[in-house]
């Protein structure tokens, strides 16, 4: 037996891949038997030069420039590639940075609503033959039924919520908070804004900005800062509190009642 040193290398490379039409670098496998030439039409599918327009740089893992790989017949292995050595394809065709991935460039392909509804090969159409979603008449009534209920039932809660009155809030998946009542009010999806109950002491409140889903809401002040504001939501103020304590939750996760505020000894030394 001799005493020399064998050295065997991983077949397959992992190399980081770069291009001047993209800022973007890429992660890819590659056989060190392929040869340069098939290595660039290799990369073609990846960074979209063509192999004609190709030119390669191989970086270090640390980004030192190490040689260019000129040899179109040389194997990718004969070059001093290692795992996370850096190869730069150079595009001479003329193309600019961004040009393939600026999607404002392509353009856009656009059908009016008339002409997509006779067609006979579209998704609606397809839709409408198998009654699917809102061309389910039936369905669609027991959802607008089962919405009126509920908008009902939060209406009457919204409407037995006196401001100013005590309450404890129960969200499902949150932990029970005790506050106060500050707001109570319905959100428009037509206007766009908030609007306060009669039963509110304060002025309708636009809601500017505010991203509400429809029906009523009741702003509360927290005892504790479990809240998400401090009264106000997109730049609309809507009551006043300490910033965290306040909070808009459904009606129905309210009960008002006798909840004293608790004394946490704050003020005790």
């Amino acid at each position: 037996m001799d005493g020399g040193l064998t050295v065997i290398t991983n077949p397959i490379v992992a190399v980081r891949l770069t291009s001047t039409l993209s800022s973007f670098e890429v992660n890819k496998k590659y056989s060190r038997g392929l040869c340069i030439a098939d290595f660039k039409g290799k990369l073609e599918m990846v960074v979209g030069t063509p192999v004609s327009c190709m030119d390669l740089e191989l970086y270090s893992t640390s980004d030192q420039f190490l040689v260019k790989m000129d040899d179109n017949d040389a194997l990718l292995g004969s070059y001093p590639v290692d795992d996370d050595c850096r190869i730069h394809v150079v595009d001479r065709s003329g193309a600019k940075e961004g040009e393939f991935s600026d999607l404002s460039k392509v353009e856009k392909f656009t059908i009016s609503d008339d002409a997509y509804a006779k067609k006979s090969d579209s998704v609606r159409s397809f839709m409408k033959k198998q009654r699917v979603g809102r061309f389910n008449e039936e369905e669609m009534a027991a959802k607008e039924s089962e919405q009126v209920a509920r908008d009902a039932k939060e209406e009457a809660a919204a409407s037995a919520i006196p401001v100013g009155s005590r309450c404890q809030v129960q969200v499902p998946g949150q932990p029970t908070k005790i506050g106060a009542v500050m707001y109570v009010g319905k959100w428009s999806v037509v206007t766009h804004s908030m609007s306060c109950l009669p039963l509110n002491a304060v002025p309708p409140v636009s809601a500017g900005t505010a991203d509400f889903k429809p029906g009523y809401w009741v702003g509360v002040k927290y005892d504790e800062p479990l809240g998400k504001h401090d009264g106000s939501v997109g730049g609309k103020r809507y009551f006043e509190c300490e910033n965290k304590y306040g909070a808009f939750v459904k009606p129905t996760n309210i009960t008002v009642g006798d909840f004293p505020e608790e004394d946490f000894g704050l003020d005790e030394i």
